[in-house]
């Protein structure tokens, strides 16, 4: 699928300032993902990746009751009849198309910061953008919880993504107790998901806030210190350490530096939020 927002009918797309804000549009269906939505949000991560006006986006759910759902089961499951064929569209069971796959930034080789910010139920396949988010921030009245078990389908993917935000023990309870145990958005910062909670009539204005920082400091060396961070999160510290120094000069623009030096030296502040 092409990149052409106007006729994109599942999401929203508006970029201004450096920064573009994508909205989940399904709220019939809380915002779950079908195949169009899929190719709709990964044709825009790919998109993102050579429109250098850009520099950080911002992902979040349309009204106010979810972030998004997961998989639509109705829309993409309607032909299921109990068997791993029909669930997943292959006659072998070693060969699996999995529906969400590339719905996370990562997937696509996006390298530009991405917030999500959770308003409402988060479960499901909806890991799939959350765990490949760079910065979440999340409603007070957000859930998050993976109900795959609870209706007879093993959790694997979305929780082996989560294991990279979240610690082992809280992985296992949110993947083994199904839909039976929702995390609060509080609990969802005391477990490290998390980083800020705010009222749902603050959330925009907050993710507004981060990106607009974000996007206001030099692009190349925000995205080298991003695949730094993911770098050592993926491949371990010494792999990392490796790369480090491709990544160091890659990112780093003369100009910029020079522009940085010049702010210190002439004392030129920034009158940081303390969180």
């Amino acid at each position: 699928m092409s990149f052409d927002p106007d006729r994109f009918e599942t999401i929203g797309v508006e970029i201004t300032d450096h920064v573009c804000r994508v909205t989940l549009d399904r709220p019939e269906v809380m915002n779950a993902f079908n195949d169009q939505m899929r190719a709709e949000i990964r044709s825009t991560w790919r998109a993102l990746r050579t429109m250098d006006d850009v520099r950080v986006a911002v992902v979040t759910g349309a009204g106010d009751k979810a972030f998004c759902a997961g998989l639509d089961r109705s829309d993409t499951l309607v032909a299921l009849e109990g068997t791993a064929d029909k669930l997943y569209g292959t006659s072998n069971n070693y060969m699996y198309d999995d529906p969400g796959d590339d719905l996370g930034p990562k997937a696509c080789d996006l390298w530009k910061p991405v917030i999500a910010a959770v308003n409402g139920i988060c479960c499901g396949g909806a890991f799939y953008l959350v765990a490949e988010a760079d910065i979440i921030i999340a409603a007070d009245n957000a859930t998050f919880f993976d109900p795959h078990v609870t209706y007879g389908m093993t959790a694997v993917y979305e929780p082996i993504k989560m294991l990279q935000r979240m610690p082992l023990g809280e992985v296992l309870r949110f993947a083994l107790l199904g839909g039976h145990e929702r995390m609060s958005a509080a609990t969802a910062q005391r477990v490290g998901l998390v980083s800020e909670v705010v009222p749902p009539d603050e959330l925009a204005v907050v993710a507004g806030r981060l990106a607009e920082i974000i996007a206001s400091q030099p692009p190349q060396a925000v995205q080298g210190t991003l695949r730094a961070v993911w770098a050592a999160n993926d491949l371990g510290r010494l792999d990392a350490l490796a790369m480090a120094p491709s990544i160091l000069t890659t990112g780093t623009r003369v100009a910029a530096l020079a522009e940085g030096q010049e702010d210190f030296s002439a004392g030129r502040r920034i009158e940081p939020r303390l969180r």
